[in-house]
């Protein structure tokens, strides 16, 4: 099996959420491609090998491992520059400002995500190139919403949407983030909106959106997640707990190992009444308080 094949079925498992075929995959991928690219090898093997490894910090990122999404991407940057891939490049340095602004370097981590949107051989990539540019400033505007700047985060935010619109209707680069569209745009939305102190405004960005629609098993149970956090901060228990629920059904490895809904399920049990189901799913999520 070739490696483009490969990496194929671990963006597949990634998608699905199939984390532990993934633990299996992609090391191995990674492993091969370092093969193929150690005696210099072709500029697509490089591409590939980046690509690898920016995989591998989405889901580095996913758990809270820092220190080692630190490094795949730098390593995914370095690839990426000696395949000569613009997009991967550009997608590193969006990589390594999510993992600044959960460092809490605010600045540096929308300096990075700012400058790359920037880069003047993205605007030469076409339609991709745009898309590209969309990502990074969503993912700017994330920052800023993360500093409490609600105006900044929604000017970002609408000069994303503007570059999806431009795009049309479909899904781009469907390996970078789980994609660019105005539906994922608008599932942004939802997180931003809450970490900016805007809950109505994160519940009202997610009715406006179509689970079924989003490209896959993963960017579903992400939004389900980011919807049971906005239920959570309007007070609003009983819909948190169903729309937790309703994650774990859709993905229920994301939702057992992801520490982010775990410490979610963890402060459900600490501040009220608990039920059965509330209780089973942190047996299953591996909770204990």
């Amino acid at each position: 099996m070739t490696l483009d094949a490969d990496f194929v079925h671990a963006l597949a498992d990634f998608d699905a959420c199939r984390y532990a075929s993934l633990s299996v995959r992609l090391p191995r991928l990674i492993r091969c491609g370092h093969v193929l690219t150690g005696d210099g090898g072709e500029a697509e093997n490089y591409r590939l090998l980046a690509k690898s490894y920016l995989l591998a910090t989405r889901m580095l990122v996913k758990m809270d491992e820092q220190q080692l999404g630190w490094m795949a991407a730098d390593r995914a940057r370095q690839l990426a520059e000696a395949g000569g891939d613009i997009l991967a490049v550009t997608e590193s340095a969006r990589q390594l400002a999510v993992l600044a602004r959960k460092a809490g370097w605010h600045d540096e981590a929308l300096s990075i995500a700012l400058s790359a949107a920037d880069h003047p051989d993205l605007r030469d990539a076409g339609r991709a190139g745009a898309a590209e540019r969309g990502l990074l400033i969503q993912s700017a505007a994330y920052t800023v919403a993360r500093r409490g700047d609600r105006d900044g985060m929604r000017e970002l935010t609408d000069e994303a949407a503007g570059i999806a619109k431009e795009l049309g209707g479909g899904t781009l680069l469907r390996d970078h983030g789980g994609g660019f569209s105005p539906l994922t745009v608008q599932m942004h939305r939802i997180s931003a909106e809450n970490y900016a102190g805007d809950p109505l405004a994160a519940l009202a960005a997610a009715r406006s959106i179509s689970l079924k629609a989003l490209p896959n098993v993963e960017r579903r149970s992400r939004a389900l997640s980011d919807i049971a956090v906005t239920y959570d901060r309007l007070g609003r228990r009983s819909d948190c707990i169903r729309t937790l629920l309703a994650a774990e059904h859709c993905a229920p490895q994301e939702t057992h190992v992801r520490p982010a809904t775990k410490a979610l399920i963890s402060s459900l049990l600490v501040s009220g009444s608990t039920t059965m189901e509330l209780r089973g799913l942190a047996a299953r999520s591996g909770v204990i308080v």
